[in-house]
């Protein structure tokens, strides 16, 4: 058996992954030994490209949160390598993960994480107070205004709406201007105008800052924003759509379902 295409072929996807913002290359997550191991993924390949907005679907169980995790560097593949900023994260140890993410990565989360005690922008600050980076300040105050924060800065989560907090984790996550912000549902927590308000918001980031945004949605306006949506199952990929409405999600989502 002559393994020459298939050694082509991996080299021809690190090679995408290398010039990619974050990607994947034959990941594989098995949880357990034996008879009660389970596979979350089984061969996932993806790349993002930068300025990309990439959303990622499935039902429950399919993966979406464990590709996630091990894109982020939270957890680390069974086999397979990912790839942030042309960055292997096999090699690295915990340590250099946790620098990695601290300089590379923004996060937004369906329940937004912020400090109660903490005014709005000195949430936004936290990450840059937490690494000893310079305050630009013209740039503090370019990502609040941007994200329609500009009168309430000062006040405090208790005191916000919840789409005024995830506006405020979203700025967050720019302020370390990352190569890559995950966003995990960050629209499951808000009703239906402010959820709207925040993928159009994402969109904007990708657009304005040239952000590469990777999102795991079970939100199917998401395809109203979306450059690409990959549908998960059984972890693996198994679709992926582009320029479609979201009733044609809902379709797509609900036949895998089944």
């Amino acid at each position: 058996m002559s393994y020459e295409p298939a050694i082509a072929e991996r080299s021809a996807a690190v090679t995408v992954a290398l010039a990619s913002a974050v990607s994947a290359v034959d990941v594989r997550r098995r949880y357990g030994e034996g008879d009660t191991a389970v596979d979350a993924l089984r061969g996932v390949s993806l790349s993002v490209a930068r300025s990309e907005l990439v959303a990622v679907m499935g039902p429950s169980g399919s993966g979406k949160s464990t590709l996630l995790h091990i894109l982020a560097g939270l957890d680390r593949p069974t086999a397979g390598e990912a790839f942030v900023d042309g960055v292997s994260l096999s090699a690295m140890n915990d340590q250099e993960l946790t620098l990695l993410r601290r300089d590379k990565v923004g996060f937004v989360f369906q329940f937004f994480n912020l400090l109660p005690m903490l005014s709005a922008e000195q949430n936004v600050m936290l990450p840059l107070k937490l690494s000893g980076a310079t305050l630009d300040r013209e740039w503090i105050d370019e990502i609040i205004e941007s994200v329609g924060l500009g009168d309430r800065r000062a006040h405090r989560p208790a005191e916000l709406s919840g789409g005024q907090q995830q506006r405020v984790a979203i700025a967050r996550a720019l302020i370390t201007r990352p190569s890559i912000v995950f966003a995990d549902e960050p629209t499951g927590n808000l009703d239906s105008k402010a959820g709207h308000e925040i993928l159009e918001l994402l969109r904007s980031c990708a657009a304005s800052y040239g952000q590469t945004i990777l999102t795991v949605t079970h939100e199917p306006r998401v395809s109203a924003v979306a450059d690409r949506i990959l549908l998960l199952a059984d972890g693996l990929i198994v679709r992926e759509l582009a320029h479609v409405s979201s009733g044609e999600v809902r379709s797509a989502i609900d036949a895998l379902e089944r």
